[in-house]
């Protein structure tokens, strides 16, 4: 995208004058920044750095402590979101906002429904909606869909749409692409430079570094509630960037080695739940991460729904198979491992014989017992309980391991989840914090906690990097490494495929359901797996392919 950096004598749209936050510690203290109608400014920084308090700031959702702003040369300090919006400033959100038991049309038009005498007039309300739609390329979406109805990455681009207004001044767009493939984002950006192009000033928070260098004109950097760095993006490398998020080097994987093949632990066989998922055959093996592509509305979390059990499937079968060999310890904090090896847990057999379930796990709690785990695309909704402390929500999948005749053990808990806290690096005053005051780097790591906590042979990963920062990244990155060593069997739905590519030691690319190609790690590109996501299935079936010779699109 051409820089449009303003000219220097240009008057700001928005001054951000000495803005401060304080909650019992301070998250923003003295930032000072200037937003030029028409440029596009990316705000980045570590998790908990302030950039979601700023722009809730900014739209009116938080009162700041202590500073103010200015719109437009006049005093600006928006009561509420509507009131923001009334000034033509609008934000979407990294937690959604749509009402779910509304449809696609009532959520794009809240607040100025078409009516007459009171009557709802439904068919220029889906013409307008159908309108708003086509302005990000959802043609294939029917306004008269209910939201509830529509994947996560589907409900995200909706609520873009929604925030498309010809009134808007500032749009302030958080994490935007976090649950976008390619094509959705490109039709993003394609928006953005129509909106710039009318003048329109846009904030961009995002941890994706290479969107922020593709689009952004300049860059401002916060660490620790205090703005850093503000500079112009043309010149700047990612590693620049980086450094000034986190303050220290983040290694590179993109070149790292294929992990030793092991055993095959989880399959699935002719997998499949109407056309959402059709047909899926796939193997997962021991120490390695087996990644999952696709577009989406493709299949992707519909699969992992599957092999979990949230949803039943209505043919095929999944089957576990027996231990080969010892798997390696847990590389754990000496109070955790200390903790744990005062639990008396019950000796059981290992199987000695594959077990198969047909159609796949009854339940989740079934899964669960059988050593399947699952990190959720929605941690908010699906993932934690938000009200709850750290040491409860880290110790939910397994009760038994903390309690004795039925009573809870809480010195023991404590002590287990303690040291959960430091192996990850959980940033928190202490385990009794609740996580919903946790920043999404360190609540995706309590859901991370809770199957280290629960011992298992299989764990499905779906967007576990959502909405986190390069740094706590890097450390969620560290402890899959670790899962991996340890035998566990990994599989990682991401949208993010330069995440897939640095991670995966395979990657399988879905299709309207289907499985279609499945690629060893070095025979891949990116070109070569997007072209398999944007590839036709035409009926044919998926098949599992061998290792040595995947199957292409």
């Amino acid at each position: 995208m051409p820089s449009r950096s303003p000219a220097p004598q240009s008057p700001p749209l928005l001054a951000i004058q000495a803005v401060g936050k304080d909650y019992t510690a301070t998250v923003l203290d003295g930032v000072n920044v200037e937003l030029f109608a028409g440029e596009v400014l990316a705000l980045t920084g570590e998790n908990g750095a302030g950039k979601s308090t700023l722009s809730k700031i900014l739209c009116g959702l938080e009162q700041p402590t202590r500073g103010g702003m200015q719109l437009a040369g006049q005093a600006y300090a928006p009561t509420s979101r509507r009131d923001a919006e009334r000034h033509g400033v609008r934000m979407v959100m990294q937690e959604l906002g749509l009402v779910p038991t509304l449809t696609v049309a009532e959520n794009l038009l809240m607040g100025r429904l078409p009516h007459r005498l009171g009557w709802l007039q439904r068919d220029v309300l889906h013409a307008a909606a159908r309108a708003q739609l086509a302005k990000i390329g959802l043609d294939n979406i029917d306004p008269a869909t209910p939201v509830s109805q529509l994947g996560i990455g589907q409900q995200q681009m909706v609520e873009i749409a929604r925030n498309l207004q010809d009134d808007t001044r500032i749009l302030v767009l958080d994490e935007p692409t976090a649950m976008l493939t390619p094509r959705e984002t490109n039709y993003l950006f394609e928006q953005i430079a129509h909106l710039t192009a009318r003048g329109v000033a846009i904030i961009y928070v995002s941890h994706r570094l290479e969107e922020l260098r593709r689009i952004a004109d300049r860059v401002a950097v916060l660490r620790d509630g205090r703005l850093v760095d503000v500079r112009p993006m043309a010149g700047m490398s990612e590693d620049d960037l980086v450094q000034r998020m986190v303050g220290r080097v983040v290694s590179d994987l993109d070149h790292r080695p294929r992990r030793p093949v092991g055993p095959v632990v989880m399959s699935a066989d002719n997998l499949g739940r109407g056309t959402a998922v059709q047909d899926v055959s796939l193997e997962l093996r021991a120490g390695e991460i087996f990644g999952i592509a696709g577009l989406v509305g493709s299949g992707r979390t519909e699969l992992v729904r599957l092999l979990f059990g949230a949803d039943r499937a209505d043919r095929g079968s999944v089957t576990l198979h027996p231990h080969s060999e010892q798997k390696q310890a847990p590389a754990l904090d000496g109070q955790a491992q200390s903790a744990i090896q005062n639990i008396a847990k019950p000796s059981t057999p290992a199987p000695t014989a594959p077990r198969t379930w047909q159609r796949g796990f009854a339940s989740p709690l079934q899964a669960i017992a059988a050593g399947v785990g699952l990190v959720t695309e929605d941690r908010k909704s699906q993932g934690l309980l938000l009200s709850q402390p750290i040491r409860i929500n880290a110790t939910l999948s397994d009760l038994s391991a903390v309690s004795r005749g039925g009573w809870l053990q809480r010195g023991l808990e404590s002590r287990l989840v303690q040291g959960f806290v430091r192996t990850l690096g959980i940033r928190c005053r202490s385990p009794e914090q609740p996580v919903g005051q946790l920043s999404g780097g360190n609540q995706q790591k309590v859901v991370f906690a809770r199957w280290l906590h629960r011992e298992g042979r299989v764990l499905l990963l779906d967007e576990p990097t959502r909405g986190v920062d390069v740094g706590a990244r890097a450390e969620l990155y560290g402890e899959l490494d670790r899962m991996a060593a340890e035998g566990r069997a990994l599989l990682m739905v991401s949208s993010d495929l330069r995440e897939l590519m640095a991670m995966a030691d395979r990657i399988g690319v879905m299709s309207a359901g289907r499985l279609v190609a499945v690629f060893e790690r070095g025979e891949w590109s990116e070109q070569s797996l997007l072209a398999a996501a944007f590839s036709e299935p035409g009926g044919r079936a998926s098949t599992t392919p061998s290792i040595s010779s995947p199957v292409t699109a």
